[in-house]
């Protein structure tokens, strides 16, 4: 897993990777900071981050599109599976290379609310609440772009697949809530949501028989409840969406409040994830 973890590193510093995500980092930050912080003289360095959190939705897919996708392009991966490592550790290496160059701009983000107190009352224990916060909503970030990109041998497309889907999950809450908030129209989005999920079950595993009965224990609960008690799917989509938000999480975080759970939802799709990608490689290698 070091020998991974020293590769990648290794080829994101001597290619423009690492330097273009940590520069446009650096740039909304610094952008959000002279707006909120210098010209408006307001005291909460968490606004900024909050304000900077739209930049996820395009530098982890830049910064994740290349980290498997490039591996089955160059057909490099099939070294992968020859080195004495497991596939776990060969994921783990990966993800941990990400983390630390992740981790490089937002150290010295972390040093913006130290100076800024030097100039005003800045309440440090939430905007380093905020920026833990940031940090473990990066990595939940890091760990889905890793999943995309371990579909595909095309980083354009896991970059688009990986924007699409960040800005869906930073948007879902309003889109929700738009869509509509009766129980019919709940009822067609989670049906969607599970035909989807059948999907990815059915690529994963090779095995329709198991997508299909999946999809359709789902399908099938989803319908018997609407019927019997229509009433308990009205306004959910929203709810679940406001639970699926990796944004309204993390605003949390902005507000004041240091939420535990927030904390176990991102550490918990970090896993979830690292195993899907586990299990993407896992087919490549045995089909």
């Amino acid at each position: 897993m070091t020998a991974v973890l020293k590769h990648e590193l290794r080829s994101y510093f001597h290619s423009f990777t690492a330097y273009v995500f940590g520069a446009f980092l650096l740039a909304i930050v610094g952008f959000g900071a002279m707006l909120y912080n210098l010209q408006a003289a307001v005291s909460n360095f968490e606004y900024v981050l909050s304000f900077g959190s739209i930049v996820f939705v395009v530098i982890v897919p830049i910064l994740t599109m290349r980290v498997i996708a490039e591996e089955r392009k160059q057909k490099t991966d099939q070294l992968l599976y020859s080195l004495p490592i497991t596939t776990t550790q060969v994921i783990l290496g990966k993800y941990l290379a990400l983390l630390a160059v992740y981790l490089i701009p937002l150290a010295v983000i972390s040093i913006y609310p130290i100076i800024f107190a030097q100039f005003g009352d800045v309440y440090l224990p939430t905007s380093y609440g905020s920026l833990v916060a940031i940090f473990i909503m990066g990595a939940a970030l890091v760990a889905l772009g890793v999943f995309i990109s371990s579909l595909t041998d095309n980083q354009g497309l896991a970059a688009g697949i990986g924007i699409a889907v960040i800005l869906f999950n930073y948007y879902s809450v309003s889109l929700s809530e738009y869509v509509s908030s009766t129980a019919a129209g709940t009822v067609i989005a989670l049906g969607v949501l599970v035909l989807a999920l059948g999907a990815l079950i059915r690529y994963l595993t090779r095995n329709e028989y198991l997508a299909y009965a999946v999809a359709f224990v789902l399908l099938a609960a989803i319908c018997i409840t609407g019927f019997v008690d229509p009433e308990a799917f009205e306004g959910l989509l929203p709810n679940i969406m406001r639970q699926l938000s990796f944004f309204e999480r993390f605003n949390t975080f902005v507000s004041g409040v240091f939420d535990l759970t927030a904390i176990v939802y991102y550490l918990s799709v970090i896993v979830f994830f690292l195993f899907l990608s586990v299990q993407s490689l896992e087919k490549r290698r045995y089909h």
